[in-house]
């Protein structure tokens, strides 16, 4: 493991209220790209119109759903498209996230997403971190490449988690904020989630595009708004690893784990437009393309893994002589 943190305490906190209203809008400069524009344009329209809520749940029966949130940045869109339907008398988020290493990460990604919570009176569970079980689960699997088996794995044991609890509490329906998000694979996301609501006679795993440009741009305006912290990788301790050699390979520094300075870029979400073109797909793609190929060549081995990311880091400085610097990013 990359990080070594004191444990500290959990705890919980708890609002049954579901009201949330989300009233501003960003002001776009003129050279904003398109996409932002007219997503900007549709949101204005409905704001205007009250704001109802454009995401069907997946049902008519379905007046409550539990949504499993990884963090808050996520959250934010999917909050406010959920808590804007009539249809739906209740939403809860479930934080159940065992992958996340080292403690220090998950508290501060936990805590937020907690806050985020009350500050809107939305009921929050806080679920239990237990690592030593999820790392079990991905045993054999611990140079698999992001979107790969052992990100399905950490998947399926965060919405069996979150299907349980749905179960044993009357909710009617699941959800997740891993669907958000453009560094994961939308469909192997909502496949772990059909699998974990299947086990259960009634529930309903709620699939939708929750990457429209609309929400896409509401997502970094909330999280602009709210200032959230500006997480550096995906979460787990592989990911951290294989990030901070990416990184290495391309010169830049090291992930920083808390505190108010980013290894790269910005430490908390502040403009909407900056934030969305460091995670835009054609940078997203550009990792996990370079990521796969590392991981195609070296598989298990560690010395084949490390001849690789030399390689790599070498042809990267062949290509930045160049002038090509794509791919750049926070991650």
């Amino acid at each position: 493991k990359e990080e070594e943190e004191e444990e500290e305490d959990m705890s919980t906190s708890t609002n049954t209220s579901n009201s949330i209203t989300y009233s501003e809008g960003a002001k776009l400069p003129s050279n904003a790209p398109a996409w932002a524009i007219a997503a900007s344009e549709r949101l204005k329209k409905r704001r205007e119109s009250g704001y109802q809520s454009t995401c069907i749940p997946p049902s008519p029966t379905v007046t409550n759903v539990l949504l499993h949130s990884c963090c808050a940045p996520c959250s934010g869109a999917m909050v406010e498209e959920m808590c804007s339907s009539p249809q739906l008398d209740k939403v809860t988020v479930f934080f159940y996230n065992p992958n996340i290493h080292p403690r220090k990460e998950y508290e501060i990604r936990k805590e937020e997403n907690k806050r985020f919570c009350q500050d809107l009176g939305i009921e929050f569970v806080d679920c239990d971190y237990d690592s030593e079980n999820w790392y079990s689960r991905m045993k054999g699997m611990e140079f698999d490449p992001e979107r790969g088996k052992r990100c399905t794995a950490c998947f399926d044991m965060r919405m069996e988690r979150t299907a349980l609890y749905a179960h044993e509490h009357g909710y009617h329906a699941i959800a997740t904020t891993n669907a958000t998000s453009r560094w994961k694979d939308a469909k192997q996301v909502d496949d772990s989630g059909y699998r974990a609501a299947a086990r259960y006679d009634g529930l309903q795993y709620w699939c939708q595009d929750w990457q429209t440009d609309e929400m896409t741009l509401r997502k970094y305006e909330i999280s602009a708004k709210e200032r959230f912290y500006k997480q550096e990788y995906c979460g787990c301790s592989y990911s951290l690893r294989d990030s901070n050699d990416w990184r290495k390979a391309n010169g830049i520094p090291k992930i920083k784990i808390g505190g108010d300075v980013a290894g790269l870029g910005d430490r908390y979400f502040s403009n909407p437009l900056v934030d969305a073109a460091e995670e835009s797909q054609d940078v997203v793609d550009e990792f996990f393309e370079q990521a796969n190929e590392i991981a195609a060549v070296s598989g298990n081995d560690v010395l084949k893994r490390k001849e690789a990311i030399q390689v790599y880091k070498d042809r990267r400085k062949n290509e930045k002589d160049d002038g090509v610097v794509n791919g750049l990013n926070n991650w």
